[in-house]
């Protein structure tokens, strides 16, 4: 598969990569003998890049991969961690010790002696402008804790203010043909200033597969039941902020547009992959299949003009008034 440049870092990745917020928590119980067969799916097809966190199951996934990567030393797996989420979400919490303290978390979880990245994990807004938040990183790099930092962010104006600091190396944001204000934003600005960018959310929870109905129930521990409208964290994580209803219908305008030989969440895929300025798009897979298929768009023909042009109308026509006067 083909890999991208991680901004200023140098390290590279795989233009699809693996989140694996599906194999710590909050999308229902996943087996570990289940997520070893997506890490090791994923792998087989090319992915040379996995994104997870220290509050995903609480450890758990980074357990997972390292359990999988201690398996598989012929490997070359570039894995991104996040950090932050496990405190109470106030600015005074980011400082240097506890940045250690997390660190110190993550490279038992992971077993390693450095970080590969490290992204704050959507913290509160006055974090992105902190001049001592920085510091912090920086010195982390210094210490060989961690190779290259970025952000993950909620917001194009929390992406901007981390885009400016010289340190920060990729941006982690929503992007997905139901989230479209990061092209025009963020994008040509990352680009000009050598940062990378990690699309997440690519597929709006599950909406752009176009499985999903009116009547489609999910499990109470999946945050498309208990997060719906913003009751755990950021709305905008939840079908990216899309109300379900209209998300659905939408949805299956969508699942319309896929051209011959792609699956909609191939088509949601591929459209993230050739915008400029991505570096990598980090679906989800609960299973082999979808790990599979999620990585095989890397392969697909360019989308027509066509299409693209459509998904474009689609999305002012149905969505944009919904999510860009809030992200």
């Amino acid at each position: 598969m083909d890999e991208r440049v991680i901004g200023r870092s140098g390290q590279r990745a795989s233009v699809v990569g693996l989140g694996t917020w599906q194999l710590g928590a909050d999308w229902g119980e996943v087996d570990e003998k289940d997520a070893l067969a997506v890490l090791e799916a994923a792998a087989e097809s090319g992915v040379t890049f996995f994104d997870t966190a220290d509050v995903y199951g609480d450890g758990r996934s980074e357990q997972t991969i390292a359990t999988f990567l201690r398996g598989r030393p012929d490997l070359h797996v570039l894995v991104a961690t996040k950090m932050g989420r496990r405190v109470d979400q106030i600015p005074e919490n980011y400082v240097l010790d506890n940045f250690r303290a997390w660190n110190d978390r993550s490279r038992r979880n992971l077993g390693v002696d450095r970080l590969d990245l490290v992204q704050l994990h959507c913290p509160p807004t006055p974090v992105y402008s902190s001049d001592e938040v920085y510091d912090a990183l920086d010195t982390m790099v210094e210490e060989e804790r961690i190779a290259a930092y970025g952000v993950s962010v909620e917001t194009c104006a929390e992406a901007l203010t981390a885009i400016a600091r010289p340190g920060v190396a990729s941006v982690q944001i929503i992007l997905n043909p139901f989230r479209m204000k990061p092209l025009y934003e963020v994008l040509p600005v990352a680009r000009e200033a050598g940062v990378g960018i990690i699309a997440r959310v690519p597929l709006a929870s599950g909406l752009l597969s176009g499985k999903y109905t009116k009547d489609t129930v999910f499990a109470a521990d999946d945050h498309r039941t208990y997060n719906r409208h913003g009751e755990a964290f950021d709305q905008g994580e939840t079908f990216s902020g899309v109300d379900y209803a209209t998300g659905v219908e939408a949805a299956a305008e969508f699942a319309a547009l896929a051209p011959e030989g792609y699956t909609p969440a191939q088509l949601a895929l591929r459209w993230i992959i050739e915008q400029p300025g991505v570096t990598t798009v980090i679906p989800g897979a609960r299973n082999q299949e979808q790990a599979r298929a999620n990585a095989a768009a890397a392969k697909l023909p360019e989308l027509p003009s066509e299409t693209v042009a459509a998904i474009r109308e689609l999305y002012v026509g149905r969505i944009k008034d919904q999510v860009e006067n809030r992200w």
